[in-house]
């Protein structure tokens, strides 16, 4: 069996009791990060599209920094977009402030029609800066 641990960000640990997820695993020297959303700290959406795409970011970068990570141990990022076609400028504007030169992270964007009431989620795969590859499962 693969070892895997729960990462958690400071201060959120109810929020993914009481869903009953985590934050993110780490399993060997890789990062698997569960999609993370524009909510302020009482769960609820920030109202303001692209203000809620800056909050996605930054909580991601709160568990990205739990596991000792930054937006450059980034390798694959996925993201979901109620409307992606009039999103998109907003989502890029964020973005670029966050993966500033190459080689940037293999993306994927999928348009959905229901986020639990939230309009832009983001999840990823980094690699663990300091982590040792272990040669078996």
């Amino acid at each position: 069996m693969t070892q895997k641990t729960a990462i958690f960000p400071e201060g959120r640990h109810a929020l993914y009791e009481k869903h009953g997820y985590s934050a993110a695993i780490q399993s060997k020297d890789l990062l698997f990060v569960s999609g993370q959303v524009g909510s302020l700290q009482d769960g609820s959406a920030e109202i303001d599209f692209k203000q809620q795409v800056a909050l996605a970011f930054e909580n991601l970068r709160q568990t990205l920094a739990a596991a000792g990570c930054t937006f450059d141990d980034v390798i694959d990022v996925t993201t979901f977009h109620t409307d992606p076609e009039n999103q998109l400028a907003s989502v890029l504007s964020v973005k670029d402030d966050i993966f500033k030169a190459p080689p940037y992270p293999a993306w994927t964007a999928v348009g959905v029609t229901w986020l639990a009431g939230f309009d832009f989620e983001i999840k990823v795969i980094a690699r663990l800066p300091n982590a040792v590859s272990e040669s078996q499962d």
